[in-house]
């Protein structure tokens, strides 16, 4: 109603109000009347805003390769911005010029050219893996963008979501990518067979070390076996040498008992016969009747029994006829 007007913005929208060239008003969320023929109303929203974007780029080795991402920004000086570009809004709020729509395309192109930079220095296959890198090349040159921070812009984040070549070198890569996959399966099969090949003739070494070493045991027990029956039979040698030995000087001690034996037996018979010799000799002169009645004077009853039966037998050619009784018999057995 004539000019005056009522204005309310959010709080992610900054609002200034100029009168004849000057600040009146100023900050966000702001909600005020004004007189519409006197006031301009300049609004610079300061939420964050999200730009996808997806650049053609062409690589070291002349590779064109599509990136994609996103970019986070927000204002950070919404007076200095509005100093360059026009958000100046009418009663209905819109801008009444392009360059709010067209901020978002500078801050892409900005970014783009950084991006670029890096990637001329890549070659594809780097370029595909290289989105971590990348990243991290392109924030540092955007914290240190003069571009950027001279019109009050600032970079919240910035990343790319996908780098990938044409379809034909796409095609190209994965022909290779499979070749390389397929190759490496070979390779894995042929390591694979080789160390099982190397397995079974370590397995097969170790076998043959066991056997060799239980041969090498079996062989040093029948060594010490064959030691300790030496051993044995030096002893048992000895044993019997020592035996045989003793029973040498055994038999040498009696061959001298033997000897000396015979020698005394010898010198025994030789007195004895000596003695008979004498006694003989004295016996020579005497009669035989007297010896014989000598000899027996000192026999028992029996034996002159059995010395008179011996001269009767001797007698038997001069005797006719003698008659003995049992109980004669009886009687001198009794007594004998």
């Amino acid at each position: 109603m004539l000019g005056l007007n009522y204005i309310k913005v959010s709080p992610t929208s900054y609002l200034m109000q100029y009168k004849e060239g000057k600040i009146v008003k100023e900050g966000a969320g702001l909600s005020f009347f004004y007189f519409a023929p006197t006031s301009t109303l300049v609004m610079v929203p300061i939420n964050s805003v999200d730009i996808p974007f997806i650049f053609q780029e062409v690589t070291s080795d002349f590779q064109n390769i599509t990136l994609q991402g996103n970019i986070t920004y927000k204002v950070s000086d919404a007076k200095l911005l509005s100093s360059l570009f026009d958000f100046s809004i009418n009663a209905y709020q819109q801008y009444i010029s392009e360059d709010p729509q067209k901020l978002p395309q500078r801050i892409i192109n900005q970014i783009q050219v950084f991006l670029r930079d890096e990637i001329q220095k890549l070659s594809l296959q780097e370029a595909l893996i290289a989105s971590e890198s990348l990243v991290a090349k392109v924030n540092a040159s955007i914290h240190s963008s003069k571009e950027l921070n001279s019109i009050g812009i600032s970079i919240l984040s910035f990343s790319i979501l996908a780098i990938k070549p044409n379809s034909e070198t796409q095609r190209a890569l994965e022909a290779k990518a499979r070749e390389e996959l397929l190759k490496n399966a070979d390779d894995a099969i042929y390591q694979r067979r080789n160390a099982s090949i190397d397995q079974k003739r370590a397995i097969k070494e170790n076998e043959l070390n066991t056997q060799i070493a239980i041969e090498n045991k079996q062989r040093q027990i029948q060594e010490t076996q064959i030691k300790t029956q030496q051993i044995i039979f030096t002893q048992e040698h000895e044993l019997k040498e020592s035996k045989l030995q003793s029973r040498i000087t055994l038999e040498a001690k009696n061959t001298q008992l033997v000897d000396l034996s015979i020698a005394n037996a010898k010198k025994e018979s030789d007195a004895k016969a000596y003695s008979l010799e004498v006694l003989m000799h004295v016996f020579k002169e005497v009669d035989p009747k007297t010896l014989q009645a000598l000899t027996n004077a000192n026999l028992s009853p029996g034996q002159l029994i059995s010395v008179a039966f011996q001269d009767i037998a001797n007698n038997s050619s001069k005797i006719g006829e003698l008659n003995i009784s049992s109980d004669l018999l009886k009687e001198l057995m009794k007594k004998s």
